[in-house]
């Protein structure tokens, strides 16, 4: 169990759910196998679900400290990261808690963790999976889903100066006191419902001066059954409202 005085750290692992029943075996046996030793709680925020990710979540996780946050309502994974993000921060008892969020269909590699994990441990306030890092990239995905994903990504980054590789994947490690100094400067930690959720967090991150490193990841898309929810051509109209929004 991890301390830091006579305080016991909490890793929060916060993971949006839409309707991902055929995936959640394998994340229960991975998620519950990293980190030994670690005091975890897991945190499923559904967004929406019909299929029967609940009941699946509620079965495998019996034996964990978890909670499930749902209103029944499909809002988006912005909506769902900001209830949990919320919840979090009422639940925690330690200034040193920390805060994983991941993708729940498997793509995003766990084996990466520890290394994430250590670099948090060395006062990284916020630590990111990349795939445009060097030595990270996609075991398996479609030609236009790459470039779309490098033209958004040069554009975001030339127009608001972030020199960081990787925007908008889920697969983070959080300080809880960046969570909560971004809660404190805005009144949302998150108001973007779709995916660029993740660019709005990482600019409000920015602009708290915090400090962010980037570790290779490589996205196994293979280990996903199911298509992403992810819609190309709505998330780049989304990208471009966006740019013009915040500029």
């Amino acid at each position: 169990m991890a301390k830091k005085g006579n305080r016991i750290m909490t890793i929060y692992f916060l993971i949006p759910v839409f309707n991902e029943e055929n995936n959640l075996e394998l994340l229960s046996a991975d998620l519950q196998n990293c980190l030994p030793g670690i005091k975890k709680k897991f945190v499923f925020s559904d967004d929406g679900s019909t299929d029967k990710s609940k009941e699946i979540l509620t079965r495998l996780f019996s034996t964990n400290d978890y909670t499930i946050l749902s209103d029944g309502k499909n809002h988006g994974p912005g909506h769902a990261f900001n209830a949990g993000f919320e919840w979090i921060l009422n639940d925690s008892t330690s200034p040193d808690d920390k805060i994983i969020t991941l993708e729940a269909d498997n793509t995003s590699d766990l084996s990466i963790l520890p290394i994430m994990f250590a670099l948090s441990e060395l006062k990284y306030d916020l630590v990111l999976a990349s795939v445009y890092s060097q030595g990270g990239g996609f075991d398996k995905t479609s030609f236009l889903r790459k470039l779309l994903s490098a033209i958004a990504n040069i554009c975001l980054r030339s127009v608001f100066n972030i020199k960081v590789q990787t925007l908008s994947s889920f697969y983070r490690i959080y300080h809880l006191s960046l969570i909560k100094k971004i809660k404190s400067n805005h009144k949302n930690i998150i108001q973007e419902t779709g995916f660029l959720c993740m660019i709005e967090i990482l600019l409000k991150s920015i602009r708290a001066r915090s400090t962010i490193i980037e570790v290779p990841m490589v996205v196994h898309s293979l280990k996903r059954k199911g298509k992403s929810k992810m819609k190309i051509i709505s998330t780049m109209y989304s990208y471009v409202k966006f740019l013009i929004k915040n500029i």
